[in-house]
């Protein structure tokens, strides 16, 4: 019995360090950016002034509609790519599969500053610089890697005999894979999808590199390079409210799709 009360209560304690240690950061963000330095408390008053300051800026406003823009195309294609690949590459047997999943797999074991150079390059040569497609195009080697050995291991856990049923009733691999199987893949394409943009939101070398106009920057650069110094009194405080303006979002996206998420990160990690 007292060994059951030790174990319970070792639990709980571990479980409420770890909350501390991940949630204090973010509650010391909201904190910081409800204040001024002469007003620092451990408990906020709820003073918005500094989140009004920053969406009263136009060009904010545009980062933030740049960053909405970029992360969702940057999905949009990843999905429509990722997932025709990851049918084929759990479904088809044909030569060297192996070896080409790896590949894809090795492709995100890159740094992004080793593959910095080449992909100015190829934006310089396809004429995207400075534009918001270039950073779509920066992010899918960043993305597609990931979201099809995801969806090719859900895949893989599915029955054989569905697409034979498919098949049977006349579908093609085409049908089989938009009707039978595009219904079934909600948690990995939820799981995918989210974490597809989050990464794209907060992508911040490639989107520095690529994007001068500051109009046309997301919103990492444009916070990283709002000093705010000869706008606002206290520029810390709108730094960190801006922070939290466009951190709240994904975490409530998070929040909301947890069950999801979870399911399609699990998945094939217990076998029947």
């Amino acid at each position: 019995m007292k060994n059951r009360l030790f174990a319970k209560s070792a639990f709980i304690l571990c479980v409420s360090l770890m909350l501390i240690y991940t949630l204090f950061p973010v509650y010391w963000s909201f904190i910081s950016s409800t204040q001024t330095t002469a007003q620092m408390q451990v408990f906020p008053s709820l003073n918005l002034d500094n989140y009004k300051i920053v969406w009263q800026d136009a060009v904010f406003r545009s980062n933030l509609l740049s960053s909405l823009f970029v992360a969702s195309l940057t999905v949009f294609i990843t999905m429509l790519v990722a997932i025709p690949a990851a049918f084929a590459f759990a479904r088809f047997s044909f030569k060297g599969r192996s070896l080409l999943l790896f590949a894809v797999l090795a492709i995100s074991m890159f740094p992004q500053i080793v593959l910095l150079s080449g992909m100015f390059q190829a934006v310089n040569f396809f004429g995207l610089y400075n534009s918001r497609f270039a950073l779509v195009f920066s992010y899918l080697p960043l993305v597609l890697p990931f979201t099809v050995w995801v969806l090719t291991a859900f895949i893989k856990e599915l029955p054989i005999e569905m697409e034979e049923a498919a098949i049977i009733d006349g579908c093609s691999r085409w049908q089989s894979l938009w009707f039978i199987f595009l219904p079934i893949l909600g948690p990995a394409i939820a799981t995918t999808g989210i974490l597809a943009f989050i990464i794209a939101w907060h992508e911040f070398l490639f989107a520095l590199t690529f994007i001068l106009d500051n109009e046309s920057r997301t919103v990492p650069v444009a916070i990283a390079l709002f000093s705010g110094a000869s706008k606002y009194e206290l520029p810390y405080h709108v730094i960190m409210a801006a922070s939290l303006m466009v951190t709240l979002p994904l975490m409530i996206m998070v929040f909301l799709f947890q069950r999801k998420i979870i399911s399609g990160l699990t998945v094939g990690a217990v076998k029947g």
